[in-house]
């Protein structure tokens, strides 16, 4: 049966018809659609980890037990998962493991452009790239064979393009699969004396692995020209062929770790003038040059942001195609946090008290932008509870009672708790505000273990924070209602004054939730109203100026109220 799918959705189905039994990921774009798709099949037991960490050694575990397992996170997700995966790389398996990463070329929605190859090669794992769905459910069914015959897990790296895009892909049934477990204290117990045996495994598997990446058919050589010959992969392997046809002659790796040696050898004596076109980091063409083969890449390509059909072919002297002219300028539409997003007003607040704010990873980072501009400081998750303490320690008295950190209820269960312990452990007079909406927003209305539901929408264990931050030490907690302007540049003040550390819990769900019931739209007395343009400082998309006079937009607005607390005259309704 033929289906037209995302890339993601057909992982999910290459899971399914592979036999995979367990999976744990945490969200990340553009990785997510992996396991909300997986969890729709009932064969497959799906859930959501507290942080990709988890969900490595989780899938670990069910592997171990001998089921076939799965883990799926974004780039810097592997970064946080890097702990288990170059571990597992020395015990090897015992039912297929395979990890999904999915890079972000372009930084759509992260924070850095990091090549996701140098894990495989610095963890000695094999990856494979996927450049279309069809390939996306093949490769999958593919990486739990090798995982198996080679004893490894296997990364698969996936990017924005091949995730998102949709092609046709044709589905098979679901094969079985299961292995007994059997205790193997030398095989599993990584102590330094049963590590330093498993590591000659590795080498020797490596070996193994690149006489496989040699013959193996997902590397293939389309020979078209003598002229060119250009050496690619993943989404880069799709621009090159609607750039040139069959004008010249292709190497397609679908395995980039380990890179083939005397396949590259022979692609190149085939062709006069040798290219790589591969996104950001120049792997493949470091290890072309390493062969002592004459290849140019980097020199005509840059090393930063994604590819586009037209600079590929501007890059081999190319004629470009116009496509559609535009006469007008098309204005820029910055990203901003949702009308009635409880973020809002609590921003507002810290930006009144002209608090420095070191900020997380969640939609609540758009706090940075204008009008608000309040988060100062955005590096990983979890990042800024430990930043904040370190910044204290250093300034003293100078910070302690103004700076604050900002994370979310899903990232600081993700990665903030022990940041959060380093600040009650060493006393320092540090501020933490944990912005509860009640889910994981940002990639898309996720569970996780403070909302009290499971990946499916079923109860579930549900942390309760007051309780948890208490536990760890924490003396001062305190909860306060976003949407209430008072009640939040009181507790703030207060917070700030104490000399030790506290919490501040602003809870209000995510306005963008089902559940949630909104008031009516708010309306504006024009004749109140006088052009002062307070309302306008919290940034809000349902609010403008039209003829001097504030405006709000009955679509959009949901009732919150923050603007009329703002306005002198009353003119909110």
């Amino acid at each position: 049966m033929k289906e037209l799918m995302l890339g993601n959705k057909a992982i999910a189905r290459g899971l399914y018809e592979s036999g995979v039994c367990f999976v744990s990921s945490y969200p990340g774009t553009p990785s997510t659609e992996i396991t909300e798709e997986a969890v729709k099949f009932n064969e497959i037991y799906c859930e959501w980890a507290p942080n990709e960490k988890v969900a490595m050694e989780s899938a670990f575990g069910a592997s171990l037990a001998g089921k076939r397992s799965f883990c799926a996170q974004k780039h810097v997700g592997l970064n946080v998962a890097s702990d288990p995966l170059f571990t597992m790389s020395y015990t090897g398996v015992n039912a297929g493991l395979v990890v999904v990463v999915a890079d972000d070329p372009g930084m759509h929605s992260s924070q850095n452009e990091q090549d996701s190859r140098h894990y495989a090669k610095a963890a000695k794992v094999p990856m494979l790239e996927p450049s279309n769905s069809a390939e996306a459910l093949e490769f999958t069914k593919l990486a739990y064979e090798i995982s198996e015959k080679f004893d490894t897990p296997v990364l698969i790296k996936m990017c924005t393009r091949v995730a998102h895009s949709q092609s046709i892909v044709e589905t098979n049934d679901r094969v079985e699969f299961t292995k007994s477990y059997e205790k193997d204290i030398p095989k599993y117990v990584m102590m330094p004396g049963n590590a330093k045996k498993r590591h000659p495994i590795v080498e020797d598997r490596m070996k193994k692995l690149l006489e496989y990446a040699e013959t193996t058919p997902i590397n293939k050589i389309e020979i078209n020209s003598e002229e060119i010959g250009i050496i690619t992969a993943s989404t880069c392997y799709q621009y090159v062929k609607e750039v040139f046809g069959d004008e010249v002659s292709i190497l397609k790796l679908g395995m980039t770790n380990p890179l083939p040696n005397d396949l590259i050898k022979n692609f190149a004596s085939k062709v006069k003038k040798l290219f790589v076109v591969e996104e950001l980091d120049d792997v493949i063409e470091q290890h072309v040059k390493i062969l002592g083969l004459e290849v140019h890449g980097s020199d005509i390509l840059p090393r930063i942001d994604e590819f586009f059909q037209n600079q590929i072919a501007e890059a081999f002297g190319k004629e470009i195609s116009k496509g559609v002219e535009i006469e007008d300028q098309i204005p820029n539409r910055p990203p901003v946090m949702c009308a009635g997003c409880p973020h809002r007003g609590l921003f507002y607040s810290l930006k009144k008290r002209k608090c420095t704010v070191l900020g997380d990873i969640g939609c609540y980072t758009l706090g940075a932008v204008p009008p608000l501009s309040t988060i100062e400081m955005t590096l990983c998750m979890g990042a800024s509870i430990s930043a904040t303490h370190g910044f204290n320690k250093i300034l003293g008295k100078d910070s302690e009672n103004k700076t604050v950190a900002v994370i979310g209820d899903s990232t600081f269960v993700h990665s903030g708790m022990t940041g959060l312990a380093n600040v009650a452990y060493n006393q320092s007079n540090s501020t933490i505000i944990i912005l509860d909406n009640s889910i994981t927003g940002m990639t898309g209305h996720q569970q996780n273990p403070t909302t009290g539901y499971n990946i499916k929408g079923d109860p579930a264990g549900k942390i309760n924070l007051e309780a948890l931050v208490k536990s760890m030490g924490i003396n001062r907690v305190r909860v306060v209602d976003p949407y209430n302007l008072k009640e939040c540049d009181e507790v703030i003040k207060e917070e700030l004054a104490i000399d030790e550390p506290s919490v501040i819990i602003s809870r209000r769900p995510c306005a963008l939730l089902k559940y949630v019931k909104h008031k009516s739209p708010l309306k504006v007395d024009s004749e109140k109203c006088i052009g002062c343009k307070n309302c306008m400082k919290i940034g809000c998309p349902a609010i403008s100026m039209k003829n001097g006079k504030a405006t709000v937009d009955s679509t959009l607005c949901v009732g919150c109220e923050v603007c009329s607390q703002l306005c002198p005259k009353k003119a909110f309704n």
